[in-house]
């Protein structure tokens, strides 16, 4: 079977589209599935380039298990549309953006990363100005999704 590789994009890289990567990432390594997913994560801004994740992204992936710590922000390129099998934007304007700079051939690749929760809502909430309660909120539909991502492509 041939790798299965997921980009997780949100505005900045630093928040949202890492705790992601990182949820996706662990569930990855202890269920021993290295050598069938592969993810990474990706801004539509070139805001925070090089940046580690959020210092309160960092703590609260941490208290769960999540290594966010070795994460660098960086923007997505074209090169990544066609690398990626499943881009996945944390909100719609980062799926608009996605949408204009995607080439039409591989916009079939492109989707909201709450298209597999349960949660009812369809963007993750941008936790960067919020409290610490915004990240536990992040990393609960991260969990969830990087749960169902896994069932849906490899189970």
């Amino acid at each position: 079977m041939q790798k299965i590789h997921i980009l997780m994009v949100c505005l900045g890289n630093v928040c949202r589209s890492p705790t992601a990567h990182g949820v996706l990432d662990k569930l990855i390594k202890d269920k021993r599935l290295d050598g069938r997913l592969e993810v990474d994560s990706a801004g539509t801004g070139s805001f925070h380039l090089s940046v580690s994740p959020d210092t309160r992204a960092i703590r609260a992936a941490h208290a769960r298990g999540c290594d966010l710590s070795r994460l660098r922000a960086r923007q997505i390129n074209a090169s990544d549309y066609e690398s990626f099998d499943l881009i996945l934007a944390m909100d719609k304007s980062n799926l608009s953006d996605l949408h204009e700079r995607c080439p039409p051939h591989f916009r079939q690749k492109l989707g909201l990363f709450l298209s597999w929760s349960q949660s009812g809502l369809e963007e993750v909430p941008d936790h960067y100005c919020s409290g610490s309660l915004g990240f536990e909120l992040v990393l609960e539909l991260a969990e969830e999704v990087c749960g169902a991502l896994i069932d849906e492509f490899i189970d």
